[in-house]
C-alpha cells in the first residue's frame, strides 16, 4: 500500500506557505484564529477569525503579525482583510467575563465561536498557540501562527484594532486610567493610576494587581465582582415575625459578546474555568 503524498511547505512562499500547502492537500478554505487582551488586566478579551481566498487577492498588502505593526498600519491592514477576506468574524468577552469564567477558558472559547460564526465553513483551522477542540474539522495549533500563517496573522490584526478602538473609548469614559495610550496592559503609568484611583469596573479583579489595589487581595475571584454588602442574619425558622420568603443572594451570570461583521450580538455563556494565565506584550 502506497503511503500518502508528503505535504511540502514551501519557504518561498512566506507568510502564506502553510495555507498554500493545506489547500493544495484540497483543503480550500484554510481559517485562522488568534486573539488581543490576554495580558491586559483592562478591558476585554477579543478573539477574531478569518478565511482568506486562494490566489493573489489573498495576499494581504503589509499583512504582519499584528504586534509588529505601527497603528496606523494595523488600521490599513485592517481595512483590506475586511476587503477580501472570504469571511471573518470576531468574539468579545468582557472582563466581568474574564473573573468569572477564567482566561484560559474564555480565550479558548472566544476562538471557538469566532470560527464557529464564520459565514463559509472552514475545511482547516489554524489557531495560535493553543489547540481548540470541538470545531467538527480539522486544526493544528501553530506557535507563533501570527507570524507564520497568513490567516492566523489577519485574525491577529482584526482582534487587535477591534480591541484597541474598544480600548479608546473605554478611556472617553475612565480618563483617569489612560486606556487610549497603554490599552489596559500593565505599564507604570497604569499602575500608578491603579493605585491612586483603584480599579474601575472594567478592570479584571482577578488579576494580582487589580486585586491589591481593590484593597481586597485575599478575596476570591468570584466574589470581587460586584461588590456586595454583608448578608443580614438570617432569622431563626421559629421566628414569628418572619412574614416573606428568605432569598439567598446571587451574582449576575456574564455574557459573551459576539461580533459578526461589525456589529455584537449576545452569545451563550462558556464554561467554567479550569486554569488562570496571563502574559505581558
Amino acid at each position: 500500500m502506497l503511503a500518502p503524498p508528503r505535504t511540502v511547505v514551501r519557504r518561498e512562499a512566506g507568510l502564506y506557505a502553510l495555507e498554500q500547502a493545506l489547500q493544495r492537500r484540497g483543503f480550500g478554505h484554510v481559517a485562522g484564529a488568534d486573539e488581543a487582551g490576554r495580558g491586559a488586566c483592562a478591558g476585554p478579551l477579543v478573539a477574531a477569525a478569518a478565511i482568506l481566498p486562494a490566489g493573489k487577492r489573498g495576499e494581504v498588502p503589509g499583512l504582519a503579525d499584528s504586534k509588529l505593526l505601527t497603528a496606523a498600519a494595523r488600521e490599513r491592514v485592517y481595512d483590506e482583510v475586511v476587503a477580501r477576506a472570504l469571511a471573518w468574524s470576531v468574539m468579545i468577552i468582557p472582563p466581568a467575563e474574564v473573573d468569572a469564567r477564567g482566561l484560559h477558558v474564555c480565550n479558548l472559547a472566544a476562538m471557538r465561536r469566532a470560527l464557529a460564526s464564520l459565514t463559509v465553513r472552514p475545511d482547516y483551522v489554524l489557531t495560535d498557540g493553543f489547540p481548540v477542540d470541538g470545531l467538527g474539522v480539522p486544526g493544528l495549533a501553530v506557535w507563533k501562527g501570527d507570524r507564520v500563517a497568513a490567516c492566523v496573522a489577519a485574525a491577529s490584526v482584526l482582534a487587535k484594532v477591534t480591541r484597541d478602538r474598544l480600548m479608546v473609548e473605554l478611556d472617553g469614559k475612565f480618563p483617569d486610567y489612560g486606556f487610549a495610550v497603554h490599552k489596559g496592559y500593565i505599564t507604570d503609568e497604569h499602575s500608578a493610576a491603579l493605585t491612586k484611583h483603584g480599579p474601575c469596573a472594567e478592570h479584571r479583579f482577578s488579576y494580582v494587581n487589580v486585586a491589591a489595589a481593590s484593597g481586597r487581595g485575599n478575596v476570591p475571584p468570584r466574589a470581587r465582582r460586584p461588590v456586595t454588602r454583608p448578608a443580614e442574619p438570617v432569622p431563626s425558622l421559629f421566628d414569628v415575625s418572619v412574614t416573606e420568603p428568605l432569598l439567598l443572594p446571587g451574582a449576575a451570570e456574564g455574557t459573551v459578546g459576539v461580533a459578526s461583521g461589525e456589529q455584537p450580538q449576545p452569545s451563550p455563556s462558556v464554561g467554567e474555568d479550569e486554569a488562570m494565565e496571563g502574559e505581558t506584550r
